[in-house]
């Protein structure tokens, strides 16, 4: 973890490097000799994005308290397989609900009733994996 944050913190000051060699050299160009408009600010866009990746990263670390599994020499792989929840490998749900939010995206971008159609099948594929272990073999 502590190298990607370096990393990405190294990417930021290098784009804000960049940016501001660009938009020198840009205005001592002396066919153009002024701020050029689309790569100075996508530099520093670029380096606003990666400032804020390792903001977040570096907040994430810090807030774990310490190294990760991941940094530790003496870890195993059973340390950084947690029991992260509970999933359904027989569910059909998450892909009638993928589905039905692809037909959501087609609407938007063809017509208004495909996008009526796919709202009604997320919100039946919603309930439907909501209470799927309430009926059936899995009710308890």
């Amino acid at each position: 973890m502590k190298t990607n944050i370096v990393l990405y913190w190294v990417l930021a000051g290098f784009f804000l490097l960049s940016a501001a060699i660009y938009t020198v050299w840009s205005i001592m160009d002396p066919y153009h000799g002024e701020i050029e408009w689309v790569g100075t600010p996508a530099l520093l866009c670029l380096a606003l994005l990666f400032g804020f990746i390792a903001f977040y990263i570096t907040k994430g670390y810090l807030n774990q308290g310490g190294e990760l599994v991941e940094d530790r020499i003496d870890s195993s792989i059973d340390d950084g397989d947690p029991e992260l929840g509970h999933f359904s490998p027989w569910s059909w749900w998450p892909i009638t609900l993928g589905a039905a939010a692809a037909l959501v995206f087609l609407g938007v971008a063809i017509g208004t009733w495909i996008f009526l159609i796919g709202i009604t099948v997320v919100v039946v594929a919603l309930v439907g994996w909501t209470y799927e272990y309430y009926r059936g073999y899995f009710a308890s």
